[in-house]
């Protein structure tokens, strides 16, 4: 097993081995603290072009399957772990970790003290990062490499990760309500959960259209997760603008909120090492209940998180705040539908305190029917 850097633009360099597909790979360097879950992670669109640190030690013991994935590819630019496991054992694995990272090529690195890394990380922010295995660059031309790399702040990526051409995933059992899904980097858990709640999803490119999206007659609008940064979505903010002017209901998560929140006027800023986990708590400003949640972001809304705000589309407030830094963690229209929250109330690997807010989404559509304006 040969050496493996791995190298921060500030200029502190880990060492540790070759694993995974060996090669060189750069992105944005971000820990993420779930205990499980891993195989979500990789194939989560909100981690393109990030190098994900896994601060749990024991990476891999489970293996991969199809049925878990969370779209068709895994999409972390580099995987960073202490102790891959070297022996795969579950009933639904399919194969090791290792064996589809390198049928992916995702260059990865092991026998890192992630401790350490993360403490740097949570200290210094999150910051460009390369992993360098099985090449002879020096470390000041490693080093080099890495600050020649875009920041994160600025790019735009919903492109790179959004479905091509419309697709539909229908109802379970009886049909109820039709959703257009704006896939900025959607999960496959979102259109199962509201399938299972009889919603028929069109889960629609980045760039639909008003008019692609009206041309279904939906009862709602779904703004999904995805990477980059919200202030470069001009035109999806811009649609969000005309859904809100037509009163068709929206729910926004994670990046979606980040736009929905932008579209009302706030402004998103980018968080010192952002959340990412399934561990993060989050306090429901109504009921003082509090949720742990699954995260994945790097910028955060900027929102007064007490008392009512105003909006050209009406009053609103924070309804969700994070319990470790005081971050907006959710927002609502209080006088037509539209609601958001920075988490994954979809999380697959758990956990699922969440959940009801799809019933949320469905109490919505019906309480601001579409149908009964348009007819």
């Amino acid at each position: 097993m040969s050496k493996a850097f791995l190298v921060l633009d500030d200029g502190r360099i880990f060492e540790g081995s070759s694993w995974a597909f060996e090669g060189i790979t750069f992105g944005e360097a971000v820990f993420q603290t779930g205990m499980t879950g891993y195989q979500e992670t990789l194939t989560d669109p909100s981690y393109h072009k990030q190098v994900v640190v896994m601060t749990a030690p024991h990476i891999g013991n489970t293996g991969m399957n199809t049925e878990d994935n969370e779209s068709k590819r895994i999409w972390v630019a580099g995987f960073v772990v202490r102790n891959p496991s070297p022996v795969t054992s579950n009933w639904r694995s399919e194969n090791s970790l290792e064996e589809q990272l390198i049928s992916q090529k995702i260059v990865g690195i092991s026998g890192v003290d992630t401790r350490a890394l993360t403490r740097h990380l949570r200290d210094r922010g999150a910051m460009r990062v390369g992993i360098f295995s099985g090449q002879n660059l020096s470390r000041e031309e490693m080093v080099i490499e890495v600050r020649k790399q875009p920041l994160m702040s600025g790019s735009y990526l919903s492109e790179d990760v959004s479905t091509k051409k419309t697709y539909v995933v229908p109802a379970v059992g009886t049909k109820k309500f039709t959703v257009a899904a704006i896939d900025l980097g959607i999960k496959g858990a979102t259109p199962r959960a509201l399938a299972a709640r009889g919603v028929e999803t069109h889960v629609m490119p980045y760039s639909a259209s008003f008019a692609d999206i009206s041309s279904i007659n939906p009862d709602g609008v779904f703004l999904s997760n995805g990477p980059g940064d919200p202030a470069t979505m001009t035109s999806v903010i811009d649609l969000v603008r005309e859904l809100l002017l037509a009163e068709i209901p929206i729910f926004g998560i994670c990046f979606g909120h980040q736009i929905l929140g932008r579209a009302l006027g706030f402004e998103t800023y980018k968080l010192q090492f952002g959340h990412r986990g399934i561990n993060q708590p989050v306090i429901d400003k109504n009921t003082n209940k509090v949720e742990i949640t699954a995260h994945n972001h790097g910028f955060a809304l900027r929102a007064p998180t007490e008392g009512v705000f105003s909006t050209v589309f009406g009053t609103g407030e924070v309804t969700h705040v994070c319990l470790n830094d005081g971050v907006v963690e959710g927002l609502q229209l209080l006088e037509r539908g539209a609601f958001s929250v920075q988490y994954h109330p979809e999380a697959a690997a758990g956990p699922h305190d969440a959940d009801y807010l799809f019933d949320r989404f469905i109490e919505l559509m019906q309480k601001y029917p579409v149908a009964a304006r348009t007819h």
